[in-house]
C-alpha cells in the first residue's frame, strides 16, 4: 500500500492506495528543497539585494505617500512575514510618510477585519492604514490608458495618487496567466472590474500560450505586465512556498525582474512529467486557497493535465465559503447542456466579457474532457448544479469513479497539491 496525504481545509486526509493502482504521484521539487534560511532571513536577505532595483529604504527616501499592495484573504501570502520589514524599511528613511496597505482583492469580495488579522497580526491591522479594493468603487477609480489588447485600464486612485507603489506577492504556477504574482497585484489586484474583465476575456483564456508556467507570448501576462509599469509599480517581494506553506525562497526588487528571476527558480522546482491515467486525484493546496468552488478550479487544471479524455478527475476542496460567487455558480447551473455554455462564451466579444467568465469557462473546458467528483463540505445539490458529482470521502469517490468508468483496473495519477505542480504532458 502507498499511503498518501492530501491537504483539506485546515486539515489532512490520509489515503492507502494499492500500490498497483497507482500510475504516479506528481509533486514539485519543492517539498525536497532545503530553504537556506528561515522565513524571516530569507525575506530580509532578498530586501537587501534587491534585483534590478535600489533597495525600499532609497526608494522611499523623501517620500510622502506610500502604498503598499497586500495580497487578499484568498492567498496564502505570508503578511505576517513580508510587511513588518517593508514598513521597517520605508520608514528607515521616510519616517513621516503616510503609508497605506491597500488590499487587492482583484474581483473578490471585502476581506473582514477578522481575516486582516489573521494575515497581518492585530498590531498592523491596529495601527496601520489599511483599504480594501472594490473594483466596483467608480470613485475610487482612474483610467491610465488602454491596455495592449485594447481594454481599457482603470485602477485605485490610492496606488495612482501614491509618489511610491510597491507590493508584496507570492509565486506559484497560475493556470493561465502563466505564473502568479510580480504584476499581478495591479491587474487583477487592484483593477476596475471591466478591466479585469477585458483581460480575462475569452479569446485570451483560450489562447495556447495562456497556459501554466508560460510567460512569453501569454497574452494575459503582457497585459498585467504594461498595467503594473504603467501604475509605476517599482518595487516587489515576493516569496515562493512549500505546501506547509512556510516561505523557501523571496526575491525582491524591479516588478518585471526580480518576479522573473522568482519565476525562474519556481520553473525548475515544480515542474512533473504527466502519466497516463485513468483517474486523477488532485487538491488545492488546503486553506486559503480551497475556500470555494472558484479557487479549487486552479487545482483540477492539473489534474486535467495528466488523465485520459473521458476519464475521471477526483478533486479536494473543503469550500466552506460555498461556491465562490453567484456568477460563476449561476454560469454553470443554469445551462444544462455545457457544450453550449462554451460556445455562449467563445462567441462572445472582448469587451462583453461577464464576470468570472474565465473560471466558468475553464471549469467547462475540464468538464468536457473529464468526470468531475467533488470532494468538499457543500451541499450535494449545489455541486450537481455545477455538473459535478458530490462524495465526502475519498472511499466514496473511487468508488464512484470505477463505477462510472465501468471496470476495477484502474491506474490512478496522485496529485497532493494541484496548485504546487506544474504538470508537463
Amino acid at each position: 500500500m502507498i499511503n498518501i496525504t492530501f491537504p483539506y481545509g485546515k486539515e489532512k486526509i490520509t489515503h492507502s492506495f494499492k500500490e498497483e493502482e497507482v500510475a504516479g504521484v506528481l509533486t514539485s521539487e519543492i517539498e525536497e528543497y532545503v530553504p537556506k534560511a528561515n522565513e524571516i532571513e530569507l525575506v530580509k536577505a532578498a530586501m537587501a539585494a534587491p534585483v534590478g532595483s535600489p533597495r525600499l529604504s532609497e526608494l522611499a527616501r523623501g517620500k510622502k505617500n506610500i502604498t503598499i499592495i497586500a495580497s487578499d484573504h484568498t492567498r496564502p501570502v505570508p503578511s505576517k512575514v513580508i510587511i513588518p520589514y517593508m514598513l521597517e524599511e520605508i520608514r528607515s528613511t521616510s519616517p513621516d510618510a503616510n503609508i497605506t496597505i491597500l488590499i487587492a482583492t482583484g474581483c473578490h469580495r471585502g476581506t473582514t477585519k477578522e481575516e486582516l488579522i489573521s494575515k497581518f497580526g492585530e498590531d498592523i491591522v491596529a495601527n496601520e492604514n489599511i483599504y480594501i479594493h472594490d473594483c466596483d468603487e467608480t470613485e475610487k477609480l482612474v483610467n491610465i490608458g488602454t491596455l495592449p489588447s485594447g481594454g481599457e485600464c482603470e485602477i485605485n486612485t490610492i496606488a495612482y495618487n501614491a509618489d511610491l507603489l510597491v507590493a508584496e506577492g507570492f509565486i506559484e504556477p497560475h493556470f493561465f496567466a502563466g505564473f502568479s504574482g510580480g504584476r499581478k497585484s495591479v491587474l487583477p489586484g487592484i483593477a476596475a472590474r471591466k478591466t479585469v474583465l477585458a483581460n480575462h476575456c475569452s479569446e485570451f483564456i483560450a489562447h495556447p500560450m495562456a497556459r501554466t508556467g508560460i510567460l512569453d507570448g501569454n497574452p494575459i501576462h503582457e497585459d498585467m505586465l504594461w498595467a503594473a509599469k504603467k501604475a509605476r509599480l517599482c518595487y516587489v517581494v515576493n516569496v515562493v512556498l512549500n505546501a506547509e506553506k512556510k516561505v523557501i525562497y523571496a526575491v525582491a526588487g524591479d516588478v518585471e525582474a526580480a518576479h522573473k528571476k522568482g519565476t525562474d527558480f519556481l520553473f525548475g522546482l515544480c515542474g512533473a512529467n504527466a502519466v497516463e491515467a485513468d483517474i486523477a486525484i488532485s487538491t488545492n493546496g488546503g486553506y486559503p486557497l480551497d475556500q470555494n468552488v472558484y479557487q479549487a478550479v486552479k487545482g483540477m487544471t492539473a489534474a486535467e493535465a495528466t488523465v485520459k479524455k473521458g476519464g475521471v478527475i477526483i478533486m479536494l476542496a473543503s469550500s466552506l465559503d460555498g461556491t465562490g460567487g453567484d456568477h460563476f455558480y449561476h454560469q454553470l447551473a443554469d445551462e444544462s447542456d455545457i457544450s453550449k455554455t462554451m460556445d455562449t462564451f467563445l462567441a462572445r466579444k472582448r469587451s462583453e466579457t461577464v464576470p468570472d467568465q474565465w473560471q466558468s469557462q475553464i471549469l467547462v473546458r475540464i468538464l468536457l474532457h473529464s468526470t468531475v467528483i467533488y470532494i468538499s463540505d457543500m451541499p450535494d445539490d449545489t455541486v450537481e448544479k455545477m455538473h459535478m458529482i458530490p462524495a465526502h470521502s475519498i472511499d466514496e469517490a473511487l468508488a464512484k469513479a470505477k463505477e462510472i468508468l465501468g471496470k476495477n483496473d484502474v491506474r490512478i495519477a496522485v496529485i497532493p497539491d494541484g496548485i504546487a505542480v506544474m504538470v508537463r504532458k
